[in-house]
This record gives structure tokens, C-alpha cells and sequence, in this order.
């Protein structure tokens, strides 16, 4: 007579080793990424727990939670045990911290440095594998009127209308201009035509008495400043 296969379920779980229990006990920061996913998923498979399998889907991305929020769907699913449903849960969760993240930068709203900067703009543009370039405006005191994203291109560059972006500042009020793109290649080297169009809109910008303040590169874990490097 053949064994009925074992269920992962939590729920058939000892109480010590639930993570849903566990974070209601003792708060989610007590639970590792591995169980806060198992709590997503719910199951594992007719071998693994949730939480081998949620280890195991974070050995493959060497447990970097950025990376994690790169997967795909489909590749999500290549995991025993991950279905359509589960691969989007885990999806969705990915989404929602990335946002949470680009939130609580915004909530600063004065740029006070560089790293200011790449803080409000990395959650937007860092993990992008195509170029888009952004124009951060503030006023006289550094605080950020708005962000606007003025192209989106190939990996190779985008195009940038510089009357455009004088407009929007006059419409704005802005005293002040950040310019940010990123290079998916991961390069923080400026190229040629990056150092041409940051001269061409300072030197736009300053007939209407609007300064550049800085022109950053950034990357999914790096950035490159104009400003800190003396470009400008």
C-alpha cells in the first residue's frame, strides 16, 4: 500500500515553525527573506517546504531580493512548486517594495546631495534594460517641484528635447534643474554626447537665469555625479 505524499502546507507546520505565526508573535522582522516569501506561497511542493522552496528560489538569484524583483513570470514558474498564481504574489510583493522605496525618497523632497538624488531616482530607473532620461525641478531651496520623464529610448541613448524641459521649469517656477538617465549597461562612464547635452541645457538654462545643478548617471547600484566630479 503506497504512502499518501506528505503535505508542505504551513498550516501542517509545527507552531515553532510557522512563519505566519511567527511574525504575528514576534514581529516580521524577526523572520528571514526566505520565510517572509514562504508566506506568500503559502505551499511548497510534494518535497520541499515553503521555506526550502523559497530559499531555493533565492539561491538562484544569490538571495538579493533586487534581483529576485528581475525574474519574470515565466521564470518564476520554472520553480516545482511555483504556479501562475504564486508567481505573481511574489511579483506583485516585488513591485509593491520597489514603489515603497521610491516613496519614502520622494518624501525628503529637498535634495541635499548627489546620493539624495540617486536615492529618489534608483527605484525608477536603476533596474530599467532601457535608457530613459528624467529632469528632476526644484526651487530655490533644493525642494522638488516635480519629476518628469522626458524620453525613453534604446539601450544605446534617448533624445532630449531641451526646449521642452525649458518650458516645463518656467511653467513650474523652477530656479533649479537635475538632469538624471540611466545606462543599463551598468557603465558609469559619461559618454561624449552625455558631456555635449548636459552643456547645451546649462548653457539654455542659464539665459533664463535656471541653473543645472547636477547630471547623474545612474545604475542599479552606483551612480555617476557631474557636480561631484566638477562637469559642470
Amino acid at each position: 500500500m503506497s504512502e499518501k505524499p506528505t503535505s508542505f502546507s504551513i498550516k501542517n507546520w509545527s507552531q515553532d515553525d510557522r512563519p505566519r505565526e511567527k511574525l504575528r508573535d514576534k514581529g516580521k522582522a524577526s523572520l528571514s527573506d526566505a520565510e517572509l516569501i514562504a508566506i506568500l506561497i503559502g505551499s511548497g511542493n510534494t518535497e520541499e517546504s515553503a521555506v526550502a522552496l523559497s530559499q531555493r528560489i533565492l539561491a538562484s538569484t544569490d538571495f538579493n531580493l533586487s534581483e529576485l524583483g528581475k525574474l519574470s513570470i515565466k521564470q518564476l514558474m520554472a520553480f516545482k512548486g511555483i504556479g501562475e498564481a504564486k508567481a505573481i504574489t511574489i511579483a506583485a510583493a516585488m513591485e509593491l517594495g520597489r514603489r515603497r522605496r521610491g516613496e519614502e525618497a520622494l518624501e525628503k523632497k529637498k535634495i541635499t546631495s548627489s546620493i539624495s538624488v540617486f536615492e529618489l531616482m534608483q527605484p525608477i530607473i536603476g533596474e530599467l534594460p532601457h535608457e530613459e532620461f528624467w529632469i528632476i525641478y526644484v526651487n530655490n531651496s533644493n525642494k522638488v517641484i516635480q519629476k518628469n520623464q522626458l524620453s525613453k529610448g534604446g539601450i544605446t541613448g534617448t533624445l532630449v528635447d531641451v526646449r521642452l524641459v525649458l518650458r516645463t521649469a518656467i511653467e513650474v517656477g523652477a530656479t533649479g534643474l537635475i538632469l538624471v538617465h540611466n545606462h543599463p549597461s551598468g557603465t558609469l562612464k559619461p559618454s561624449t554626447s552625455d558631456k555635449q547635452l548636459t552643456q547645451k541645457l546649462k548653457t539654455a538654462a542659464q539665459s533664463l537665469d535656471i541653473k543645472v545643478l547636477d547630471h547623474l548617471i545612474v545604475t542599479e547600484k552606483a551612480y555617476f555625479s557631474f557636480a561631484d566630479e566638477n562637469l559642470l
